[in-house]
């Protein structure tokens, strides 16, 4: 959200840059730069967007943290011989060193980003590139997110989705987007897996 800011503040949209962009993590990027600019302005979504990378590259990829029993949830799912996969509108360059720097990379056995060219830039392309490369059949997946484009695009491919609500979405936006089951912390993922 930092970074959404400071690239508002690069267009000179100083009065933009003071809102809450929470709702921004999860979808495409360029999709917020547009919604948060407006119609008369979208035109600039691709300024935003380079703005934005080159401060997330520097810095803001970094300013976050990892929620508590993530790395013990990830660990004991492994010993379960659970496959993970990641599959984030993030692009790989970022989604490499952010797993790498909270040294969770070794938990997943791949991962499917976004492109940098806006390739595969909705969840549900993504998930279907998941499931094509890694030759799996949606029966036998199960996608946990916390935002509606992580349920939307897992529907899309006939997955179901435990919606978490110790990340980004409510309750709600996970509940309309039509999540399977909904848990409140790391235990209760791994109890219902």
């Amino acid at each position: 959200t930092t970074c959404i800011a400071h690239a508002l503040r690069e267009l000179g949209q100083l009065e933009l840059a003071e809102g809450d962009f929470s709702w921004c993590i999860g979808p495409p990027l360029r999709s917020s730069f547009e919604q948060i600019l407006g119609a008369d302005k979208a035109h600039l979504a691709a300024e935003g967007v380079r703005h934005y990378r080159t401060r997330f590259g520097e810095v803001g990829l970094f300013e976050n943290f990892v929620y508590p029993d993530i790395e013990t949830t990830l660990a004991l799912l492994r010993e379960q011989d659970k496959t993970l996969l990641v599959a984030t509108s993030k692009p790989t360059v970022y989604a490499e060193q952010i797993l790498a720097h909270f040294k969770l990379a070794h938990h997943f056995t791949a991962i499917y980003p976004r492109q940098l060219d806006a390739t595969r830039s909705h969840q549900n392309e993504l998930i279907a590139d998941l499931l094509e490369r890694e030759k799996l059949l949606a029966k036998d997946c199960l996608m946990i997110g916390d935002r509606k484009h992580d349920v939307l695009g897992a529907t899309a491919n006939g997955i179901p989705t435990v919606g978490v609500t110790w990340g980004y979405g409510s309750r709600e936006e996970l509940q309309t987007a039509g999540a399977w089951r909904l848990c409140d912390t790391p235990h209760d993922l791994l109890a219902l897996i």
